[in-house]
């Protein structure tokens, strides 16, 4: 499989694309602090090329998605729009309302349900599950849920996760997310519904939104993608046939840089491991 090719920078190659959708966690901040060199590039091509649609696997809706970024530097001069996965599955859980329905995950996630006329229940009582991540990320693993997954799984629970990441980066520190939960239940085989990436949903939505703000349909060969996760941003943009930026200096940046240098071969190796494909790499996301 063919590696990607080294792009100096956005500019290098922004004249092909009408379009970003760009991955937020490990792209432009670690869930600490946002990176200026990112926020200045997507500034840039908003202002000379076209829309950039913000596109995360953020279990809540996107209006505290906006408010966090507004915390970490990222002000709206940097996006067109914001669409997350949390905006995507509130459409399955709406389907299963009233539900009643056992809730894993952080009380911060709570927007996720408001409105919806869900009704929270335990384990015992539920007719199926919601998963926006472990309930205290910091130090829970998969692991710790297993047992209960078991008695969900026998008692065919069907589990929607809103959060398909295995794992972020948050500071210096990797942490378990709704996906990693998700996996193991689909291990013990149970059934596991996703709207975020790499599934569809959150594509048609965020391409809708863009469409809107170009106002005329896309061109889904001048729509670019920039991730850093393997098997959320990069296999989404393959299944929707989109070039993608693989950002390498991400979850994956102890693997694929060394001294600021981004090894393409090891970039390469990683993507075809995986299936995957990206049409360029950068070491980080800059102008």
């Amino acid at each position: 499989m063919t590696s990607p090719v080294l792009a100096d920078g956005l500019s290098a190659i922004a004249d092909r694309y009408d379009v970003v959708l760009c991955d937020i966690w490990g792209v432009i901040h670690n869930g600490r602090e946002s990176f200026p060199a990112a926020r200045d590039a997507l500034t840039r091509f908003k202002a000379e090329h076209g829309p950039v649609v913000l596109i995360s696997n953020a279990p809540r809706p996107h209006p505290p998605i906006i408010e966090q970024l507004a915390e970490l530097g990222v002000d709206a001069g940097c996006y067109t729009e914001v669409v997350t996965s949390g905006d995507a599955t509130r459409t399955l859980l709406a389907e299963r309302a009233p539900g009643p329905f056992w809730k894993i995950g952080p009380d911060r996630d709570w927007p996720l349900y408001e409105g919806l006329g869900v009704e929270l229940v335990s384990l015992e009582e539920a007719r199926f599950i919601s998963c926006t991540g472990p309930f205290d990320d910091e130090n829970e693993t998969p692991e710790d849920y297993r047992e209960r997954f078991r008695t969900a799984v026998a008692r065919g629970l069907p589990m929607i996760c809103a959060n398909p990441d295995i794992v972020v980066q948050r500071g210096d520190k990797l942490i378990y997310c709704g996906g990693a939960l998700a996996q193991l239940y689909e291990a013990l085989e149970g059934q596991v519904l996703m709207a975020g990436k790499p599934h569809a949903a959150i594509y048609d939505l965020a391409l809708e939104k863009a469409a809107a703000r170009l106002g005329r349909p896309l061109d889904r060969t001048r729509v670019l993608c920039i991730g850093d996760g393997l098997g959320t941003d990069i296999r989404g943009a393959n299944a929707q046939g989109l070039d993608v930026v693989f950002i390498a200096n991400g979850i994956h940046g102890k693997e694929t840089v060394r001294d600021g240098a981004l090894d393409l071969s090891v970039a390469g190796h990683l993507l075809e491991i995986e299936g995957l494909k990206a049409a360029w790499a950068m070491p980080d996301l800059v102008w």
